[in-house]
């Protein structure tokens, strides 16, 4: 076997081993199963309060709130809203719902009322599981959701009857539940709304199967070290990463050790008190880390990185002493490609790795045709536990699917040994005078700028080219736009961007709007009208424009 090789054969042993594997049928019978073989161990430890639970406490947990639920009528198929912070309700209503048969609808706690009442809408909620601190989001409303009553609004932390208060349900529950329907494996088990940077969010319909896989999956090659069992989850559990996470450490037996909230402040204090083992690494934090002796405090032995520059892959390597790995995922296909443990040098380019068990790729051109190797097209994904489509959204369904196939909307060319790149989003791509941008690609230059905490690069319209390129930029802590200037910012591209890619407008922000799953929402930079050239940097004038002679730049 030569360095060549890149882990390939590798990985395709390990994907023949994950698809000749038996798979528990649906999420309560995974749970059983963990139970089974790990009992009294400790599944999760909510960090703020210290609270922790054993595998066969939880499992016992949901089959009790599970029998309370049915009793408030709850059945197979009733959608169910959840609006819970990072706490022990929340994956045991999600569990409970699931052996019900029952469908979850996460919903972030920080919704406005506008935002709350399109997705309980759109959802058809019929049921709200909710925090009392977002009750006044839920009371606010002049009229409730068309499916909704105040009779079934359940409250967790708050003052409520009995027959409306989360605690008093689980405390009544019996241990001894059993669903009254069968529940199989491709029922449906959430309604997960995507966290979309453009748009309103549309509603995935999620499987047992979806989850089931998608959690023994992530255990499978993160684990197969043998070395992984504190995970710690750090983003709020209604999006999809603490999900798939707490079912992977639950398949690896190992302990979740669940953060109130995402905390740059924080997290090097829980990677070290709770003895890490994995987690998702977002690169700003290895920036706002400065090299040092207290790297050697922390266990972490495998993290995953998205989008890294090559330097940043070795660093944290080498600080570390933990593997870093790529892979590509989304709300709809769960996993896709995943860079193996075995890459050696290939983990440190910019790749997403090859395709993952039960999954089949395409490269896709606009005929509809697969491309040569090397070429740019559409990714298209098929295989089994994929989305079911996107609920009451047909047109959205007939765009996103090809047959069997799933359209991901993401550029992607493969390499010649057989590793997929991510080139951006199709509607990410800036087109300046009739030639495509990735703005990754951009924001990849500048990341790797010393004193740039993160970049977002945008098509600004112009008349005569059609767009001209936009950055904005967020600097590490302590670092001031002086620092920084527009021509060191020019300076640092010229070696790295060819000249048509370099930004014409340059613009520093303290902070970027975000979605729930912490990606920029770049729509949402700029107040709707608002004229992008105002206050920005003009590489073209050499001066910063004011809202009177920004639109004078457009030719």
């Amino acid at each position: 076997m030569t360095s060549e090789d890149y882990g390939r054969a590798a990985m395709r042993d390990r994907r023949a081993a994950a698809e000749a594997e038996t798979y528990p049928e649906t999420l309560g019978d995974f749970i059983d199963r963990a139970a089974a073989e790990h009992g009294e161990a400790i599944l999760a430890k909510w960090l703020e309060s210290g609270e922790t639970m054993t595998y066969a406490a939880f499992a016992d947990a949901t089959r009790r709130l599970a029998s309370a639920l049915l009793r408030q009528g709850i059945r197979k198929g009733t959608h169910v809203a959840v609006m819970l912070p990072n706490v022990p309700a929340f994956p045991l209503t999600w569990a409970a719902l699931g052996r019900i048969g029952a469908v979850m609808i996460p919903v972030n706690i920080g919704y406005t009322q506008q935002e709350l009442t399109f997705v309980l809408t759109d959802a058809d909620a019929q049921f709200v599981v909710i925090d009392a601190g977002a009750l006044p989001s839920l009371e606010g409303m002049e009229t409730l959701p068309p499916l909704l009553s105040p009779s079934r609004i359940i409250v967790h932390g708050g003052t409520r009857e009995a027959g409306q208060s989360w605690e008093a349900l689980l405390a009544a529950g019996d241990p001894d539940f059993v669903a009254p329907s069968e529940v199989s494996r491709t029922d449906m088990l959430n309604l997960q709304y995507t966290s979309g940077t453009t748009g309103f969010p549309k509603g995935c319909m999620l499987s047992h199967d979806y989850w089931v896989l998608l959690g023994s999956l992530a255990a499978h090659w993160r684990g197969a070290s043998g070395h992984v069992r504190n995970v710690l989850i750090w983003a709020p559990f209604y999006y999809m990463d603490p999900q798939w996470q707490f079912l992977m450490a639950m398949r690896l037996g190992g302990t979740a050790k669940i953060a109130p909230r995402i905390s740059i402040s924080r997290a090097y204090d829980y990677l070290v008190e709770e003895e890490i083992h994995y987690c998702i690494f977002p690169e700003p934090v290895l920036k706002a880390w400065p090299e040092g002796p207290k790297d050697k405090a922390l266990s972490l032995r495998f993290v995953s990185i998205f989008g890294w520059r090559e330097e940043a892959r070795r660093e944290v390597e080498r600080r570390f002493g933990c593997i870093a790995r790529e892979s590509f995922g989304m709300t709809e296909i769960g996993g896709g490609l995943m860079v193996p443990e075995e890459a050696g040098e290939k983990a440190y380019q910019r790749v997403c790795g090859l395709p993952s068990a039960f999954r089949e790729t395409r490269i896709v051109g606009e005929d509809g045709k697969d491309v040569a190797q090397g070429e740019i097209g559409e990714l298209w994904v098929a295989g089994r536990g994929l989305l079911w489509g996107y609920y009451k959204r047909p047109d959205a369904n007939a765009e996103g699917f090809s047959g069997r196939w799933f359209r991901t909307g993401d550029l992607f060319r493969q390499d010649a040994d057989g590793f997929y790149q991510i080139v951006g989003r199709i509607k990410d791509m800036i087109r300046r005078s009739g030639e495509n941008i990735a703005a990754q690609e951009v924001e990849a230059v500048m990341n790797a700028m010393p004193g740039v905490m993160e970049s977002a690069a945008v098509g600004v319209p112009d008349p005569m080219r059609g767009q001209e390129v936009k950055v904005y930029l967020v600097l590490t802590e302590g670092t001031r736009p002086e620092d920084v200037p527009p021509e060191a910012v020019i300076e640092h591209c010229a070696s790295r961007l060819a000249r048509f890619k370099t930004p014409r407008f340059i613009a520093y922000l303290d902070e970027f709007p975000r979605t729930v799953s912490n990606k920029i929402r770049k729509k949402d930079i700029l107040p709707e009208g608002a004229d992008p050239r105002a206050g920005s940097w003009d590489r073209i004038a050499q001066r910063w424009l004011t809202a009177e002679d920004a639109d004078q730049t457009a030719g």
